[in-house]
Parts: structure tokens; C-alpha cells; sequence
């Protein structure tokens, strides 16, 4: 990297120029070498002032992608190959990176390295990009001098990862828009339309339908009761949200989730995916399976599979076999308990739950698939009952008082 700097030297002239050197400290250095005090150094480009504090505030809530996780996982992986040494290859990724909040890490990454510490130590530091999963597993390639080998099973898993929750994630998507946007224009139609309607009705002075009353009853409430309505969601929204961030309320609605009808089997078959697909990397890693254990614990995102793989943790060091461990919770399948028992009694633990993993992947894509195919068709139904009620209590009343004349 090249610095600007200016100084001071023996004769108490100010002098300027560009020392390149790999750091910050180790250009103060070089230009103190050179028999000048040193009066300010910047990096070649840096931006200073207003603008430069504005590009670290937006690197602080700039987000970093999986996508991005998983390109820079695999040219550091092919750089390993090529015997590029570590240290060069975080300088080189650094530079080429755009997202700012990644390039920044990869800086501080790359600071870290020439300070002596390890890889795995130096992204611990940045927990928020690099996961517990991913430090343990560069960390166990350190130990045992596969990294190349590991950053290519980093991107390998954190693809799959990608690939099936934002798939199941993209299914619902189309399907929320779709219902929010018919509520909105539901309510509209309430508040704006049927009340006008309504009072030609009333005054024609005809005996209504009940389904009619129905809908004239529902509008004459929202119309009256709007903004308490409105508060009342309002103040409804914050409370479960807060209720969802205490222990018993991700509990709750963890625990609801998973048992919803068939979205509640998908959710199912996403974690134990996602279970299956942790341990077995990190098994065939060399991770024991206690550490993995521990790790998974910390990636699952719900919180009755957390207390169960904590439960098994527990009973795992205590000298159970992890099959046994996990047979007794009805949300664990028979079929993964017994495969799992199978594994361990013959050694290939890892292989068995990749073979897991894959049949899980396969389901989900599955299920999602036929959800997809659902979906359009229920929704379509469900509109069109939405609207022809609307319209037919309507228009029903209005037919009836023409046909009158």
C-alpha cells in the first residue's frame, strides 16, 4: 500500500511524499527511519473529511451476503491451490472486494495476519460475517493443514445452504404480496365504497340479505373504528414482536412453526437439513462430535431443535451414543435416529449424515415445489369467493330494487 505523508525534518523543514509500505504503522515507521517527525500519514486514496466519515458509517450497515461469503470462500480456496501464502491471499481478495463492510473486515483480516495470529482468530473478530461454523471449521483445517480443502467445503455448504432456504423462502413471497395487496383493497372497498353503497340501500327501504347486513356491518365498524382498529394491530404487532425476543416467546412460536400443517413439516425438514448438513462437514472435517455438537447447537435458528441437539450434547458427554440421544423427541424422525445409530456403529458417521442431508434437501425442494403448485390455484379460489361475496351482496340488493320498477 502506498501512504501519503508529511514531516518535519532535522532542519525543521517540511517535507512530503509516498512511502509504500503494508500498514499504517509500518509506513510511520519507514518515514521516522528517514529522520523526520512525522506530522500526518494517509493512505493513497483514502478519502478524508465529511465523505470519509460517511463511507465508515455506511460501511458499519452496509450487509455482507451469503452469496459473498460463498465467491470469497472459493478464491480463497483456489488460492490455496495455487500455494498463494495467506497473507497474500486476504491482501489480494481484499482489494478486488466492493462490498465496503467486507472489505473492511478483510483489511483488519489482513492487519490481524501480519501481527501473527491465525485465520481462524483473525475472523472470529467478525462474528457478524463469519459464522461459529465457519471459524471452527477454518480452525480445524489449521490443525490439520487442509484449508484448501476447507474453504472449499465452506463454500460447497454455505451454497446448499443458500440454494434451499432462499428457495422455500422465494415460494412465499409471491403469495404474501398477493394476499396483502387483496386486504388493502378489501379495506378499501369497506371503508370507501360499500358505506356509500350502503346508504342507497337503506334508503330504498328493501329487507336486505343477511349476507348483505353481513358486509354492511363489517364496513359501518371499520369505518367507525378505524384508527382504533388500526392501533390495536399497531400495538398488537409490537407486543408479539417483543414477545418474540424473549426466551419463552421464540419458544412459542418456534415450537408453532413446526407444527403448522405441511408448512410446519417444510420448516421440519429445512432445520434437519440444516443439522445434518453442519455435522457432517464438520465430522468430515475432523471435528469431534462433541465441538460439532456445540457449533450446531449455535447455527440452528429454533429454539425446541436447539434444546434438543443441547439435550444430546449433554447426554453425548455424559457417554451416550448421539442416536439414543435424540430417538426419544418426536420431532427427530426414526428413520435419521436409526441411520444415525447405524453410522456410529460402523464408523462412518459423516458419510451417512450427508446421505441424510441429501434426502432432506430433496424433500424440501420437493415440498416447495408442490407448494408452489398449490398455491396459485388456492389463492386464485379464495379471491374469487373474497370478491364474489363482496360483489353479490352488493349487487343483489341493487338488482332486486331495479327489478322493483
Amino acid at each position: 500500500m502506498l501512504f501519503n505523508y508529511k514531516a518535519i525534518d532535522s532542519s525543521n523543514i517540511q517535507r512530503e511524499g509516498t512511502v509504500e509500505a503494508s500498514t499504517v504503522d509500518a509506513a510511520i515507521t519507514a518515514v521516522q527511519k528517514r529522520g523526520y517527525t512525522l506530522i500526518s500519514i494517509s493512505e493513497v486514496g483514502e478519502t478524508s473529511g465529511l465523505m470519509g466519515a460517511f463511507n465508515i458509517e455506511f460501511a458499519m450497515f452496509q450487509s455482507v451476503s451469503n452469496k459473498e461469503v460463498v465467491i470469497l470462500s472459493r478464491q480463497i480456496a483456489t488460492l490455496f491451490q495455487a500455494q498463494v501464502s495467506p497473507l497474500r491471499i486476504f491482501r489480494l481478495l481484499s482489494a478486488e472486494i466492493e462490498n465496503p463492510r467486507l472489505k473492511s473486515a478483510m483489511n483488519q483480516i489482513v492487519e490481524d495476519l501480519q501481527g501473527g495470529n491465525s485465520i481462524s482468530k483473525a475472523l472470529s473478530v467478525h462474528s457478524d460475517i463469519f459464522s461459529s461454523f465457519y471459524i471452527n471449521l477454518v480452525k480445524a483445517g489449521e490443525e490439520s493443514g487442509s484449508l484448501e480443502k476447507t474453504f472449499d467445503y465452506l463454500a460447497d455448504y454455505l451454497d446448499r445452504q443458500y440454494e434451499v432456504i432462499s428457495k422455500a423462502r422465494n415460494a412465499l413471497v409471491y403469495p404474501a404480496f398477493v394476499i396483502t395487496i387483496f386486504i388493502g383493497v378489501m379495506a378499501m372497498m369497506l371503508t370507501l365504497v360499500i358505506p356509500n353503497i350502503a346508504a342507497i340501500l337503506s334508503d330504498s327501504g328493501q329487507e336486505l340479505p343477511i349476507y348483505t347486513k353481513i358486509v354492511i356491518g363489517i364496513s359501518d365498524f371499520m369505518v367507525d373504528y378505524i384508527a382504533l382498529l388500526l392501533f390495536i394491530i399497531a400495538l398488537g404487532g409490537i407486543g408479539a414482536w417483543r414477545f418474540s425476543k424473549t426466551e419463552v416467546g421464540k419458544r412459542t412460536i418456534d415450537g408453532l412453526l413446526i407444527s403448522l400443517p405441511y408448512l410446519g413439516d417444510l420448516q421440519r425438514k429445512l432445520l434437519l437439513t440444516r443439522i445434518c448438513d453442519n455435522m457432517s462437514t464438520m465430522l468430515g472435517s475432523g471435528i469431534s462430535i462433541v465441538q460439532a455438537l456445540e457449533v450446531t447447537a449455535d447455527v440452528v435458528d429454533n429454539a425446541v431443535y436447539r434444546e434438543i441437539i443441547e439435550s444430546a450434547l449433554t447426554e453425548v458427554k455424559g457417554g451416550r451414543s448421539f442416536a439414543d440421544s435424540i430417538a426419544e423427541y418426536p420431532e427427530i424422525p426414526g428413520v435419521l435416529a436409526q441411520m444415525v445409530k447405524v453410522g456410529e456403529e460402523t464408523g462412518s458417521l459423516a458419510t451417512i449424515l450427508t446421505t441424510l442431508s441429501n434426502f432432506y434437501r430433496r424433500e424440501v425442494n420437493n415440498a416447495v415445489d408442490t407448494l408452489i403448485g398449490l398455491i396459485e390455484p388456492a389463492m386464485i379460489v379464495l379471491l374469487g369467493l373474497g370478491v364474489g361475496v363482496l360483489l353479490a351482496s352488493v349487487l343483489m340488493p341493487i338488482y332486486n330494487m331495479t327489478s322493483a320498477f
